[in-house]
Order: structure tokens, then C-alpha cells, then sequence
């Protein structure tokens, strides 16, 4: 598939218009005679429209640059990698000063970042780091790893499996096999988990525990979709849980803790067997969840400060100023380690929904319920 996709990335390149040699200076539009803010876009691709925290994502750093003085181009891809690639060839070819980009697919974007970089045109991986190129500057994103872990330790916490005499039955998902974040994701909470499985405390009747991190993609749920976990949490139960109940389903992100959600309902799970479902990106409906006892936890990943953050960095880019990053360490991208701001994911459980979500204003209180 990527060598069909960078075979179309090439035929668009060649019969492209060159962009005028005014677009790509490198001149500080800070600087006399450079242009204002109002005279610079600034390139936003996202993913998808059919994920809420997207959505939230896309609108809330937009508003950001809007605010200071930025012209902006955002476009959805609608999950489709070709889609992406156009619509980022589009914005390079219309001479964006800086390319925001929350990747579909994270190996897939080398060659129309390149074509980017040789216009001069930075670029900033959004929330998913972007692989195999050296044409992506920055990265901005939560501490994935440690997101996964968050999600380890409540189910270790839950079922008390440092002291457990007993074992429980356990049925782990991972993400999007694309999604370079999901490698993060089920890292992080294989870390905490996995030494369990190896001990006994935790069993997987279906089998699919992958033996290491690296075989993190053989449970993964394409694109994050809720109806495909739904399936393939109905399946493992149709087939292995016959007699037996599962105690703790490691999902990822809200979007399959909904699926499996919706497939332990139609198994007639009750509020007394309810097993313990994890999440991440506290959607609205998954808070509600978590309020009714249909799902134990998410991971908040206040996207309103991620869009403050790479706001902040687009600026500092445009005006020439030294960028923030807080690692310089960790996120290889196969050809370069990309300096990144890493920010602090919580912990969300019913009994902080309301201080952490509503009191934030993230939600109003009508929204969930309260």
C-alpha cells in the first residue's frame, strides 16, 4: 500500500506548479519588512470528524491561532491516508508558512513532508509522532507510555493483584495497528500487566495476550472503531466465556471501551458481574459511563492544552524564537529523534468527574448528567 501511495505522492509533486520564491523565505515576519501574522496560514490536518476528541482538537487550536492572527487551513481526512496526502500536498502547494499534521497513518507521510521541507515549511506532529522521515521538526503529544501505564495500574489497583490469591480473567485490546501512539498505549500498560499474565494472577481465556510489547498490533482495532471492537469483543465471549465472566478489559481508548461496553450488554452483563473496562480521552459518553458504573476509568488528555502548547510552538516557529520541548530523548522516528513536548495526562474516575471535567469547564454539569 505505501509504495502505491508514495507512487501517487510523486506523480502529484511533478505536475504541481512550483510555489513562488516570495513563499518560501525564510524571512522572520517578525522582522522589518516581513510579513504580519494576518498574512501567514498556518497548515491543520487531522485524522478524522468521526472521533469526538478530534473534533474538540482541531476546533480548539484553530481558535488558538485565529487568536493570534493566523490564517488557518484545517481539514479532516476521514480516516483515509491517500485523503491525508492530498490534503497536505493542497496546503504545501498553497504555501503554508507551518504544517500542524495528527498523522492517519505515521509511516505514510515521508514523502509529501519532504516535498514540504524543501519548500521550508516546518512541520509539527500532532498528539501522533510521524515515522520514518526527517522532515517532521517537532512533536507535541501527552506521555503516551504513560498513559498505558495509568491504565495498567488501575487494573492492577482494582483487582489487588500484588496480594490476589486468586486468578482473574482478563481480555486485552490495543489500537489502531497505524497509530504509532497505540505502540505507546499498550507499552505502557503491558509494563504493569504482563509480569501478571506471566504469574497466573491474570488469564486470558481467548489467548490473545501478545507474548511481547513488539506484537502489540496482532489485537489492534483498525482506525479505533467502536463497532469493530463490539465485534471482536462479542466474538471472544461468544467463544470463550461460555461459563465463565471476564473480570478486566484493557481498552485503550474510549471509543473501543464503547464496543466492548455495547457487547458485554448484549451478553446481559449486570451491574454486579460488570467487569473493569479502562479508556482515554474522557468522551462525553464514556464519562456518563463512568458515572453509571458501565466503565471504571479514562486517561484526560486536556486537548485544550495541547492546543495552547502547539500554538505556542507554531508562534515561536513563525517568529523565529527558540521552540519548547521538554525531550530530546525519547521519540525516534526511525530516521531522527524528534524533539518533543510531552504533557501530563489524569486519571479520571467517578469520583473526580465533576472537579476535573466540570470545574475545568472541559464539560458543563448538564452535559454529563449533574
Amino acid at each position: 500500500m505505501f509504495t502505491r501511495i508514495k507512487r501517487l505522492v510523486a506523480v502529484t509533486v511533478i505536475l504541481t506548479t512550483s510555489i513562488a520564491l516570495s513563499g518560501c523565505s525564510n524571512q522572520r515576519p517578525s522582522e522589518k519588512g516581513g510579513a504580519s501574522n494576518s498574512e501567514v496560514t498556518i497548515g491543520v490536518s487531522m485524522p478524522t470528524k468521526s472521533l469526538e476528541r478530534w473534533n474538540r482538537d482541531g476546533a480548539h487550536l484553530v481558535e488558538n491561532l485565529k487568536a493570534s492572527g493566523y490564517k488557518t487551513d484545517l481539514q479532516y481526512a476521514d480516516n483515509k491516508v491517500e485523503q491525508q496526502i492530498s490534503q497536505i500536498q493542497n496546503m504545501v502547494n498553497k504555501s503554508v508558512k507551518v504544517l500542524v499534521v495528527a498523522s492517519i497513518d505515521g509511516s505514510a507521510l515521508a514523502p509529501v513532508l519532504e516535498n514540504a521541507a524543501s519548500k521550508g515549511i516546518k512541520v509539527v506532529a500532532y498528539d501522533r509522532l510521524i515515522n520514518d522521515t526527517e522532515a517532521v521538526d517537532y512533536y507535541a503529544t501527552f506521555d503516551n507510555y504513560q498513559v498505558g501505564v495509568m491504565q495498567g495500574e488501575y487494573i492492577e489497583k482494582a483487582l489487588n493483584l500484588k496480594d490476589a490469591t486468586k486468578s482473574f480473567n482478563f481480555e486485552p485490546f490495543s489500537g489502531s495497528p497505524d497509530d504509532n501512539n497505540a505502540r505507546f498505549f499498550f507499552a505502557g500498560a503491558w509494563s504493569v500487566l504482563k509480569p501478571y499474565i506471566d504469574a497466573g494472577k491474570l488469564v486470558v481465556p481467548s489467548g490473545k495476550d501478545p507474548k511481547t510489547e513488539d506484537e502489540w498490533q496482532s489485537i489492534g482495532i483498525q482506525n479505533w472503531m467502536a463497532p469493530a471492537a463490539q465485534a471482536e469483543m462479542e466474538t471472544r465471549l461468544n467463544s470463550f466465556y461460555t461459563n465463565k465472566k471476564v473480570d478486566a478489559v484493557l481498552t485503550p481508548n474510549d471509543a473501543l471501551a464503547l464496543g466492548v461496553t455495547q457487547a458485554l450488554e448484549a451478553a446481559g452483563y449486570q451491574d454486579s458481574d460488570w467487569p473493569i473496562i479502562t479508556g482515554q480521552d474522557a468522551d462525553q459518553a464514556n464519562v456518563q459511563n463512568i458515572l453509571s458504573g458501565k466503565q471504571a476509568m479514562t486517561v484526560w488528555k486536556d486537548t485544550r492544552i495541547l492546543g495552547d502548547t502547539v500554538a505556542k510552538m507554531v508562534d515561536q516557529i513563525v517568529k523565529g524564537e527558540t521552540v519548547d520541548v521538554n525531550d530530546t530523548k525519547t521519540y525516534n522516528n526511525g530516521k531522527k529523534v524528534v524533539p518533543s513536548n510531552l504533557l501530563k495526562p489524569v486519571t479520571i474516575v467517578k469520583d473526580n468527574v465533576k472537579s476535573a471535567l466540570v470545574d475545568s469547564g472541559f464539560y458543563k454539569a448538564a452535559d454529563l448528567g449533574l
